[in-house]
C-alpha cells in the first residue's frame, strides 16, 4: 500500500482512544454522543446529504479521522461514489489546492469501504 492512508486503520485507531476518552471524561462524551445523534437524524434534510455535508466539512478541515468516519457512513447509507465526487468537487471549488488534497483521499476512504462492504456482501 506505500504511503496511501488506510482509513480503516485510522478509524480503529481513533476508537481505541475514544474508548479512553469515554472512560476518561463520560460527561463530556456523553454529551457530543448526544449531539452527534441529534445533528444527523434525518428532518427536513435526509441523512445521507447530512452525512455528504459532514464528508465535506472534514475535507476543508483537513480532518482523516472525519473523512473516515463520514466515508463509511456514506457506503452504509447507500451512497454512489458519484454523489461522492460531485461533494468532493464543491470541497476543491470552494477550498482550493489544500481541499483537493484531502478531497482525494476521501475519495480513496469511500473506496476503501465501498470495497469492503462489497466482499462483505
Amino acid at each position: 500500500m506505500g504511503s496511501e492512508k488506510d482509513y480503516r486503520e485510522i478509524i480503529a485507531g481513533i476508537g481505541a482512544y475514544s474508548a479512553e476518552l469515554r472512560r476518561a471524561v463520560p460527561q463530556a462524551m456523553q454529551g457530543f454522543a448526544t449531539l452527534a445523534k441529534a445533528a444527523t437524524a434525518a428532518g427536513a434534510v435526509d441523512q445521507k446529504t447530512k452525512e455528504l455535508i459532514a464528508l465535506a466539512i472534514g475535507v476543508t478541515q483537513h480532518c482523516d479521522g472525519c473523512i473516515g468516519y463520514h466515508a463509511k457512513a456514506l457506503v452504509e447509507l447507500g451512497a454512489s461514489r458519484e454523489e461522492v465526487a460531485e461533494t468532493l468537487g464543491m470541497c476543491v471549488y470552494m477550498g482550493g489546492g489544500p481541499a483537493l488534497m484531502y478531497a482525494a483521499d476521501a475519495l480513496r476512504a469511500f473506496d476503501q469501504f465501498a470495497t469492503d462492504r462489497a466482499a462483505a456482501a
